[in-house]
C-alpha cells in the first residue's frame, strides 16, 4: 500500500493534485506564512533533503509526470508531515491522505518511496 498526502487543486506539471511539498511553498510565495511557519517550513525540507532519497525524475523536470508515493511502512516520515498538514490547514487549504494499492506504473523506487505514472 501506499500514501499520498496530497491537496484539492492540481499542479500545472502533472496535471494532478500537488504534494504536500509543493503546496506549502505556495504559500511562502504568496506571502502567506507567518515566520515561525516558513521557519518550520524550512526545517522540515531541510530533513527531508537529508533523510529521502530525491528520485531522478524531479533533477530531469519531471517530463513523464511522476506522482510520489510514501510506501506505508514509512510511517516516520508520514509523521514527520503533520506540521506542514497543520500549516495548510490554517491557511485553509484542504489536504487528503490518499491511499491506493496501485499508484500506477513503477518508475522509481527506495526504501521509503514510489514514483509511478
Amino acid at each position: 500500500m501506499f500514501v499520498r498526502i496530497q491537496v484539492t487543486y492540481n499542479s500545472s506539471v502533472t496535471g494532478k493534485p500537488y504534494g504536500i511539498f509543493g503546496a506549502v511553498p505556495h504559500l511562502q510565495q504568496q506571502g502567506r506564512l507567518s515566520e515561525a511557519e516558513a521557519q518550520t517550513l524550512t526545517e522540515i525540507r531541510m530533513w527531508f533533503e537529508e533523510h529521502l532519497p530525491n528520485p531522478p525524475f524531479y533533477d530531469d523536470g519531471n517530463p513523464l509526470r511522476t506522482l510520489t508515493w510514501f510506501k506505508v511502512s514509512a510511517t516516520h516520515m508520514i509523521e514527520r508531515l503533520s506540521p506542514l498538514r497543520e500549516i495548510l490547514e490554517r491557511h485553509g487549504v484542504v489536504v487528503q491522505a490518499v491511499t491506493t494499492a496501485n499508484p500506477g506504473l513503477i518508475v522509481y523506487e527506495d526504501p521509503y518511496q514510489v514514483g509511478a505514472v
